[in-house]
């Protein structure tokens, strides 16, 4: 059996368990499986703060982004609308 690839990213982290990227181009990013290989999924724009307790605006974000059908594990919006 071959062993899947591991990206450098993800060694010693939780699968699908968010963490903070303080140093990278993103907010956040998620170590995720996508068949034999473990990737990282970064999302969130760092400049911007989630306001999830107005109701306005998290309505707002949920309709813009498709958080009705967010996709598969390994895509951004899947982890964004989960943060929502």
């Amino acid at each position: 059996m071959a062993k899947g690839r591991v990206s450098k990213d993800c060694k010693g982290k939780a699968l699908n368990k968010p963490f903070r990227t303080p140093s990278g181009p993103k907010k956040s990013a998620v170590c995720v499986k996508k068949g034999k290989s473990t990737i990282k999924v970064t999302f969130g724009d760092p400049n911007m703060t989630i306001k999830k307790s107005n109701p306005k605006r998290r309505k707002s974000f949920r309709a813009r982004h498709k958080c009705a059908t967010p996709g598969p594990k390994t895509s951004a919006r899947y982890w964004s609308c989960k943060a929502w």
